[in-house]
């Protein structure tokens, strides 16, 4: 079996020939625009002794050499600079002796007068909520065991001793005039009273 080349279709080898041709004649001609024309610079160079505008338009900076600097030491100078007197018309900063400041006394002072007695705060945990149940009646079965009934927002109850009411509340001690119940979110008894319905 033999390997194609993709040349049987003409019209497609001829179109990549010629592109090829394209390429090859264009990046040749660019080469030689970049190797055949000088590389002169595009900003002129100033020269250091003369001033000349930027780009900007202000003025150049002018270079300066050090041949007119004296370093001898003139004390005549030196002397009419120790003569200088600070004066002023406000306040002298290098002097101890200037004008204080009036400072406005306080209208009542920050510090407490009396010794400040830190007591210790007593941790009062807090009450638990009373526990919202109404208890309204009881009925007795035939095997002698009370049932008590309650009444929660509109909901009413029925539960024996140790039955959960209202997946909170536990049901303790029945008695004809109250009941003992066990808040278990908080574990507080009370004793909630009969009351009419």
């Amino acid at each position: 079996m033999a390997i194609q080349l993709g040349t049987e279709n003409k019209r497609q080898v001829y179109l990549v020939v010629v592109l090829f041709a394209f390429i090859l004649g264009y990046g040749g001609w660019q080469a030689y625009k970049a190797i055949a024309s000088p590389s002169a610079p595009t900003h002129p160079v100033p020269t250091a002794t003369t001033s000349q505008t930027s780009a900007q338009g202000g003025p150049e900076a002018e270079k300066l050499t050090n041949a007119g600097i004296d370093p001898t030491l003139h004390f005549g100078k030196l002397t009419e600079s120790e003569d200088v007197h600070y004066a002023g018309t406000g306040r002298n900063i290098f002097s101890a002796d200037s004008i204080p400041m009036a400072i406005e006394a306080p209208v009542k002072s920050a510090r407490a007068t009396g010794p400040v007695v830190n007591t210790p705060a007593v941790y009062v945990p807090p009450r638990p909520p009373a526990i919202d149940l109404k208890y309204f009646g009881f009925t007795q079965g035939t095997n002698r065991s009370l049932r008590a009934f309650f009444t929660h927002g509109g909901d009413i109850f029925m539960a024996r001793t140790g039955e959960i009411v209202d997946h909170r509340y536990k049901v303790g001690a029945i008695n004809a005039n109250n009941v003992q119940i066990t808040d278990m979110s908080y574990n507080n008894t009370q004793i909630i009273p009969l009351t009419a319905f």
